[in-house]
């Protein structure tokens, strides 16, 4: 049985999502409708899992957050808004300790919330099997090393724009916990690192652009949302475009991303699987590293399998630092990991393998 706290203002969302949970089973269930409540109910009640709203009275969903993860820390899945603003809220919360969010759709208060029913009950119950990382100690670390990050960038020499040709590229999967893991090991890829790299996050469309600004900021590599046809380049990296799948393929005799609509054919969007299997058309995979991290299912399993199978070299993160160790034990279970590693042993290895 999971103990899941709801929190949310709205007392028409706070009936709904007691709904959800109510008709799934499994579930014991409270309520609290703002930050200062679930901060009370943390304490009292003791939930697995706590989804919790962002823009509340009293306390809003941030302050919240940050009060029981100091606490008694526990999953927190979010319950955002689909805008811009929402998006650096959600971005902020998960540094902040939420291990996974889902969207409103249809804003503050959904009168759609069936559309989500399955996702949300998906989330949090991998949320209730997620590794928390307690009391903001990692997220201080994180921070810190953010910090550090932006210093050195400034002394750094700005990256050289090599032919992929006689280079290679990075391909990284990653779905729950993704964000915060991909801030800890992106920042730690130097200006000069050679290869580009393309990054499928399942992540909705309305956050991809405001994620690629943030890692921009505290990367030293170029980080952009792949939002239509560009030239694959080195010290680039490529956010896929939520809402959308990423491929690659040749146009005018240069490797190129391109976004296209949602396969259907894919459970999860955008598609590490179908990214994949692009790069195996359309790239060399003696020259390509392929990097699994934390997020439950497994999009991307089978084609990062043939990737190693083929003379590629691929990383599955591991259990210990997962945040939801679903998609790296899928690879790991097909034989397709070259390596199994920590997170913030990641960068490392693809320095030395790029040749830094």
């Amino acid at each position: 049985m999971i103990k899941l706290l709801i929190v949310d203002d709205s007392a028409l969302m706070r009936r709904q999502l007691t709904q959800i949970f109510a008709a799934a089973g499994g579930f014991e269930i409270s309520q609290a409708r703002n930050g200062r409540e679930a901060v009370e109910q943390n304490r009292a009640f003791q939930p697995h899992v706590v989804t919790l709203d962002i823009n509340m009275p009293e306390m809003d969903g941030l302050t919240a957050l940050s009060l029981i993860m100091a606490e008694r820390p526990v999953a927190v899945v979010m319950v955002s808004s689909l805008t811009e603003k929402g998006a650096l809220a959600t971005f902020e919360a998960l540094h902040l300790g939420a291990v996974d969010y889902i969207v409103k759709p249809g804003g503050t208060i959904s009168l759609s919330i069936d559309k989500i029913t399955e996702e949300l009950v998906g989330k949090v119950r991998a949320a209730a099997r997620a590794r928390i990382k307690g009391k903001g100690s990692a997220v201080r670390g994180l921070a810190q090393s953010m910090r550090e990050e932006r210093e050195k960038i400034a002394s750094r020499p700005v990256a050289v724009r090599r032919s992929i040709a006689a280079e290679g590229l990075v391909v990284v999967g990653v779905s729950t916990g993704g964000p915060s893991t991909l801030e800890a090991i992106l920042p730690e890829l130097p200006a000069d690192f050679p290869w580009p790299v393309l990054v499928a996050q399942h992540m909705p469309a309305a956050f991809t652009k405001s994620f690629a600004e943030r890692l921009n900021r505290v990367c030293a590599l170029r980080v952009v949302e792949a939002a239509s046809p560009m030239p694959v380049e080195p010290g680039t990296v490529y956010i896929a475009k939520g809402g959308a799948d990423m491929v690659v393929a040749m146009r005018a005799d240069r490797l190129t991303v391109l976004p296209k609509p949602e396969n259907s054919q894919h459970l999860w969007h955008p598609s590490v699987e179908l990214l994949g299997r692009s790069v195996l058309e359309h790239c060399d995979p003696a020259r390509v590293m392929a990097v699994m991290l934390t997020g439950m299912g497994h999009d991307g399993a089978d084609a990062f399998a043939e990737i190693k199978q083929r003379g590629g070299r691929t990383i599955a993160e591991s259990e210990a630092s997962c945040v939801v160790f679903g998609m790296p034990r899928e690879l790991i279970e097909k034989r397709g990991a070259s390596l199994v590693l920590a997170a913030e042993k990641i960068a490392a290895q693809l320095n030395v393998w790029a040749g830094r």
